[in-house]
């Protein structure tokens, strides 16, 4: 074998050397790679002599690149690296691989039959093994010193031989050699990782891709594991893959667009085999998938799979939190909360801090379970006394469900005593997080500006926007609002330009609306105006950008439209001030192309038909709004004004209305100052509640925003 080595020709059967030993021995000392002096090893693989003695058996000879195939091994399985990488080196690999190729394509071709010796073989199918294993182990040896490119570039070489080879995919019946397709299994295992690890993500997920599309043969376990890190790949390394070029795409099947779409696509499979029994249960997939399918927009999809899962599968108590956190998500928060009921009457379940935490959280949502809602809360916080900061997001949700209830309530003081305990349990929350919860020091700024206390509501404002550095829309359009109802509208306008220059262009839809009514209540209708129409065309690019992911972004693609109609609105008001009547029913046909049933629109058509002097037409108009939104508050109120000067209707019918509308906000100036003018037309009698009303009214405006603080 060392005259094969060293000369480059063939080693005949009876020129064989039986000592592997020696083998390795003296061509390690020839080719100048001896090891250090004094060492010897006595452990040697025996299968290196089983595989010479079986290339020999087929062909009579033991070329130049089988024999050093033969001793990299050797020196690999030594742990002998650099030297087993000198060795690999010496292979002609381009030379080689025609020779491998000719070898498959025909071994592809022969009946089962045949056996693997057949003559018309360039070499013999262990040669090809041999071979394919060198280079492999010589991509591990590059791996091993750290040269990934070139490692990725020798695994490459494999794949690339066997795709060109057998373009259709490996047949059954090169599964006979269990050796070649074992080394080819690791070899579409490794690319991928070193092209990582190469810092080349494009290449790697090609590398992911071409396992995965291509018929290698894969078992079960290897499949699997590389769509598990391919789906990982996908949704955690921050790189955006093109479209996969599918050659062989059924007409109509699924094809997907982007990363997560082909991450969900990969993990759906992995759980579909494990339905199928083929593979055991691994519970990081319902993590990956969830996360999947929550940033995609499917939490109810989501639902559907755990739903589906065997029983067993995911413990009881983890299922029902998982699947009330779907529902949750899509908005379908009654079957999120009968979950959770069902949940937490079970006494058999403990420590239910969480679930207790969501359940309160989606009452809160709901005015018709307020109280079950503080239940819950009193609960949790039976639960929090170690825990300060569950004790504040209790006292955080009882602040906002006494805040709601207040809202509903029909006596004042029952609304005054539901006021104040909701600023203590929303300041009891602020003090144990130390200022630190920009949703707490919200709701707290919210709840003190309703409550018109604007100086509180101003520095909790001004310690938030601090906190968020200029973040958040919300809170620049909350410190405006309360600017505004201490009337400093200029110092407000300017507000919103500083949250201009700071936002990005699809979050300043509402700071330029809020800027709009800034200008407008300052008497400058023709810079409200440009404002809007400032506003309609970020809107118009904003809607062009979302159709094309209009599942990931239609959140935000909805708040969009109710924006875009909302302004069309405002502006019809705008142009109706100014007896452009012309101007005003195109905005209000624009809008009515967005949503032809919408409460607001239909009042701003009133408001129109009332400047132009038609005040039936406008009765007409607000009565079609209040069918649509029973609890739309300015048509309660215009209503009752128009039934007020042009009908006989007796007044408590015109007072329903009214009564109505400050039963939904006890904050609105116009409906307290029109009751006080309804109470003055009645009698004498009225006299003193007419004159309470005017001065509810007049307390109101002082301090009434632009828009409404919530």
């Amino acid at each position: 074998m060392m005259k094969c080595i060293c000369s480059g020709e063939h080693l005949r059967v009876d020129e064989i050397i039986p000592s592997s030993e020696s083998l390795a021995t003296r061509d390690y000392s020839a080719s100048g790679y001896s090891s250090r002096a004094g060492e010897t090893d006595t452990k040697v693989d025996t299968s290196n002599i089983e595989e010479a003695e079986s290339s020999l058996r087929e062909s009579g000879f033991l070329n130049y690149e089988e024999a050093r195939a033969l001793l990299g091994r050797l020196e690999y399985q030594k742990g002998n690296v650099e030297a087993a990488l000198r060795v690999f080196e010496g292979i002609d690999i381009a030379a080689v691989i025609p020779r491998i190729k000719i070898t498959i394509v025909r071994r592809c071709e022969l009946p089962r039959r045949h056996s693997q010796s057949d003559n018309t073989l360039p070499m013999s199918m262990h040669a090809v093994s041999l071979l394919i294993e060198a280079i492999f182990l010589k991509a591990k040896s590059l791996q091993a010193l750290g040269r990934y490119t070139e490692a990725a570039q020798s695994c490459k070489v494999i794949l690339d031989t066997f795709e060109s080879a057998i373009p259709d995919g490996l047949p059954e019946n090169l599964a006979s050699d269990c050796k070649l397709l074992e080394t080819l299994n690791k070899a579409v295992e490794l690319l991928p990782d070193l092209s990582q690890l190469a810092y080349d993500p494009q290449e790697a997920i090609l590398a992911y891709r071409r396992a995965l599309l291509y018929q290698w043969n894969l078992d079960v376990e290897t499949r699997t594991k590389l769509e598990k890190d391919f789906a990982i790949f996908l949704l955690y390394s921050g790189h955006d893959a093109s479209p996969p070029n599918l050659r062989s795409q059924m007409e109509g099947s699924f094809a997907p667009r982007n990363n997560v779409e082909e991450a969900i696509l990969l993990l759906l499979l992995i759980l579909k085999k494990f339905m199928l029994k083929r593979i055991g249960w691994d519970p990081s997939i319902l993590d990956h998938l969830g996360f999947a399918l929550s940033i995609a927009g499917e939490c109810r999809s989501l639902a559907h799979q755990i739903e589906e899962l065997p029983p067993g599968t995911v413990e009881g108590k983890e299922k029902y939190t998982s699947l009330a956190l779907c529902y949750h998500a899509e908005g379908d928060d009654m079957t999120a909360l009968n979950l959770l009921r069902n949940l937490l009457n079970n006494r058999e379940n403990h420590n239910c801090g969480f679930e207790l935490l969501l359940a309160s959280k989606i009452c809160t949502e709901d005015s018709y379970s307020l109280e079950e809602g503080i239940e819950y809360i009193y609960k949790l916080l039976a639960q929090s006394e170690k825990c300060d900061q569950r004790a504040s997001l209790a006292n955080y949700l009882r602040g906002l469900s006494l805040s709601a209830q207040s809202r509903g309530v029909g006596s004042d003081a029952q609304r005054i005593s539901r006021q104040s305990e909701a600023l203590g349990a929303l300041e009891i929350a602020q003090r144990t997080t130390k200022g630190k919860n920009s949703s707490i020091l919200f709701s707290l700024s919210l709840e003190n500006a309703e409550q018109r206390k604007l100086d509180a509501a101003l520095y909790y404002a001004k310690q938030l926007l601090k906190l968020e550095a200029g973040s958040n829309v919300k809170t620049w359009i909350l410190l405006a609002r309360i600017l505004s109802a201490q009337k400093r509208y200029v110092d407000a306008e300017n507000m919103i330009d500083a949250a201009l220059d700071e936002a990005g262009k699809w979050d300043q839809g509402e700071l330029l609306r809020t800027k709009a009514k800034l200008q407008i209540v300052q008497g400058r209708l023709r810079d409200a105006v440009e404002t809007y129409t400032k506003l309609l065309a970020v809107l118009q690019v904003q809607r062009k950008s979302f159709r094309a992911q209009q599942k990931l972004l239609k959140d935000k693609q909805n708040g969009s439209t109710n924006l875009e109609m909302e302004t069309w609105h405002d502006l019809a008001n705008v142009y109706t001030g100014l007896s452009q009547w012309r101007d005003a029913e195109i905005c209000l046909s624009k809008s009515e192309a967005i949503n032809p049933h919408s409460a607001s629109r239909l009042h701003s058509a009133g408001l129109l038909y009332e400047a132009k002097g038609l005040p039936k037409e406008a009765l007409k108009s607000f009565e079609k709004a209040l069918d649509i939104e029973p609890n739309h508050i300015p048509s309660l109120i215009s209503t009752a004004i128009i039934l007020r000067q042009i009908s006989n209707q007796s007044p408590p019918v015109v007072k329903s209305f009214l009564t109505d509308a400050l039963r939904l906000d006890r904050t609105n100036s116009t409906a307290w100052y029109n009751l006080g003018l309804l109470y003055k037309s009645e009698s004498s009698a009225s006299a003193l509640e007419a004159a309470e009303c005017f001065e509810a009214a007049a307390i109101l405006q002082e301090s009434e925003p632009v828009e409404p603080f919530r």
